[in-house]
């Protein structure tokens, strides 16, 4: 069991965002489940915890491109518009 969560708990940057939300629906279905230990819960939550924060920072790095996006016309778009005019 120790091989098969050192290889799941591997490096954040290693996941993707899909693979880490994938990971942390299957631990809450098992979770939800029960019939596991008091040490397996616990592990299953400390890994829960840990996909949560890879998730987040996927989301945080997105929302942060897309606001720079959404920014940039504001920044590039006057000069284009004045070209128009």
């Amino acid at each position: 069991m120790t091989s098969t969560t050192d290889e799941a708990a591997g490096p954040a940057d290693a996941l993707g965002y899909e693979q880490a939300r994938d990971e942390l629906i299957e631990v809450v279905r098992r979770l939800e489940a029960g019939g596991t230990t008091l040490e397996e819960s616990l592990a299953l939550w400390e890994r829960g915890e840990e996909l949560s924060k890879i998730c987040r920072r996927w989301l945080d790095g997105a929302r942060a491109r897309l606001d720079a996006a959404l920014a940039a016309p504001e920044a590039d778009g006057d000069p284009e518009d004045d070209a128009d005019s």
